[in-house]
């Protein structure tokens, strides 16, 4: 299997970014996807800055994949977006299905993001005629989900046509709104929310009554309140998954992706804690269940 760091989805000075990328570089992943794809008035690092950044990890023998914002809302996004699609350099990662459209209409080849609702080896097929090479499947789904669609895949002829990826590392993505969360626990309109998720570099946690970490707040995008973490379903995975994905939530996360590395095949189990980790999605039970 081939292992992938995401882009990073919290609110990072430029330089922590620069670092963290400069890092990468040396770390065990085989593809590194970068850029910003949760909220646009994130403008540490701008189209140009993302490029450069892009070009320097190339460099280093990584694949690089420019990820795309997951909700587009307004005419200066789109104008940003063509740019990231139109770079000429670098593959593009479709978190938003008019991304996939601009891309098709290029005869550009795209990774379908996780963000994309893609249930189904119908819809897949459609993505993978539009220029799709590479499906992250989506983060609630199970295991056993993602074996019945391949069968189908394998039904319809194309289960060999695309690389498939699982996010299987980090807070997972649950859902994104047009209002910013972070900014209304700060008490300011999203319109003048002085990007106030900068000061929460791993999201703002959410507890309940029973003092359960149940979400976390990033943006407009609501997390889970435990960490994802696949690292001892790798055996699971062989034959079914070509690339493992992890989250970036902080520069730890290159030592846990040689963790993921050194347990590909379950000889060096990770140690996971309840109501800290979690794994329930891929085992088709409650979300924040830990299967050990």
């Amino acid at each position: 299997m081939k292992y992938s760091l995401g882009a990073v989805l919290y609110y990072w000075p430029k330089a922590e970014i620069e670092r963290f990328y400069q890092a990468a570089t040396q770390s065990e992943a085989d593809i590194i996807y970068l850029g910003e794809t949760v909220c646009s008035k994130r403008r540490e690092m701008k189209v140009a800055d993302w490029l450069d950044v892009a070009k320097q990890v190339a460099q280093s023998g990584k694949q690089v994949v420019i990820s795309t914002l997951a909700l587009l809302q307004a005419p200066s996004e789109l104008n940003e977006l063509r740019r990231y699609v139109e770079n000429g350099d670098f593959l593009i990662e479709a978190n938003d299905l008019g991304t996939v459209n601009m891309a098709a209409e290029r005869k550009l080849p795209f990774v379908a993001g996780h963000a994309l609702n893609c249930y189904n080896a119908v819809t897949l097929r459609l993505l993978h005629k539009q220029g799709m090479m590479r499906w992250c499947m989506p983060v609630e789904l199970s295991h056993d989900w993602l074996k019945n669609v391949m069968a189908q895949c394998e039904d319809l002829g194309i289960r060999n046509k695309f690389e498939v990826e699982v996010l299987s590392y980090g807070h997972l993505p649950l859902a994104y709104s047009a209002r910013c969360f972070t900014a209304r626990s700060e008490d300011l309109p999203k319109d003048q929310c002085e990007t106030c998720c900068i000061k929460y570099p791993q999201g703002r946690r959410v507890l309940s009554q029973e003092n359960q970490q149940v979400f976390v707040l990033n943006g407009i995008q609501t997390q889970s309140g435990y960490c994802y973490n696949l690292g001892n379903n790798q055996l699971e995975m062989q034959g079914l998954v070509d690339i493992v994905r992890l989250s970036p939530e902080s520069m730890d996360t290159l030592s846990v992706l040689s963790q993921f590395r050194a347990n590909e095949r379950g000889t060096q189990p990770l140690t996971l804690e309840n109501r800290a980790d979690c794994n329930g999605y891929w085992q088709r039970v409650a979300g924040l269940e830990l299967v050990q």
